[in-house]
Order: structure tokens, then sequence, then C-alpha cells
């Protein structure tokens, strides 16, 4: 496999510094950047939040907003010639999209989401948090919401080539 289609995980808790991270990694790719983004702006603070990071990044990176369907936009952009990096900004937020918006569809989204990040011919860095780490939901929305997100990130550390957590800003490789 060539670096070009090296696809990274970047794991951390909330402002550990993955996001970050991801996007450094971003920088030091040769050839186009495409911002996967898959937060909606629902409220004032979330859209401060999300332009704090728009004005973060390079100026030449593309951006796709996408709250649900991940697999067609992998799918679009890696007919590209050349296809893109990806850099998917948040799994987190992505899996709640799911469980709020397209609930009945989740593992369809889920495994095609897997499947194309397989067969993407270019490099992917994927954002997502830790969940391992914290306590059990009071509410079975937030236990499922744990639970998924957690097989989601065994999932995608097992189809990454590498996988990288942040803790304060510091980075491990754990893969």
């Amino acid at each position: 496999m060539s670096n070009r289609d090296t696809k990274t995980l970047v794991l951390g808790g909330v402002r550990s510094g993955k996001s970050s991270l991801a996007e450094q990694l971003a920088v030091e790719v040769a050839g186009p950047v495409v911002y996967l983004a898959t937060a909606t702006a629902g409220d004032d603070e979330m859209a401060r939040r999300i332009a704090r990071h728009q004005d973060q990044r390079p100026s030449d990176w593309g951006l796709v907003e996408e709250p649900v369907d991940l697999a067609a936009v992998l799918s679009a952009k890696g007919a590209q010639s050349p296809a893109p990096c990806l850099l998917v900004d948040c799994m987190s937020l992505w899996v709640s999209n799911l469980l709020h918006i397209a609930q009945s569809r989740f593992s369809e989204h889920r495994q095609g989401f897997l499947d194309a990040l397989v067969d993407y011919p270019g490099e992917v860095i994927i954002v997502s948090n830790e969940v391992g780490l914290g306590i059990i939901g009071m509410d079975p929305l937030t236990r499922r919401f744990a639970d998924e997100l957690g097989w989601l990130n065994q999932a995608l550390a097992s189809r990454c080539d590498r996988v990288l957590m942040s803790v304060a800003g510091l980075q491990l490789t754990l893969k």
C-alpha cells in the first residue's frame, strides 16, 4: 500500500487536540484535501464552533458538509483522479446524527461507510471521540450512543493502517 492510500484514525477525548492533530496530518499530505464535516449547526454555540474550525483550516481545502451519508461522499470523491485526502470530522457527531436523523437505517449507513472506507483509493483521516474511558450513561439513548461509537471505533481501528490517540495535545501511536 502506498502512503497515498493510508487510512488513519485519530481518537481522543473532548478538547484533547484530536482535530488539531488530524488537521496537521492532512497539511502534510501532498495533494488536495477535502474536509468532510458531519456537524450541523443546531444552535448559536454550535454555529460558532463550526465557524472557528472553518477559520483555522487552510483556505485551499475543499469542504463537504454531510451529516448522514458518508459512504456517498467517499464514493463520489473516490471517483476523482487523483482522489483527494479526506479528513472526516467527526464520528461522534455522525453517530449522534444517525441516532437522531436516520436511526431506522443506522446499520446500513454504518456498513456502507466502512465498506467505502476500505475501497477509497486515497488517504483518509478520521476523527472520533474515545468513549471507552468515560462513565456509563444514565439513559438508554446515551448508553446506545456510547456502545455504537465504541463498536464503530473498533471497526475503524481494524480497517485503518494507523491509529493515533491525542491526550492533552500529545500524540500517542496505538497502531
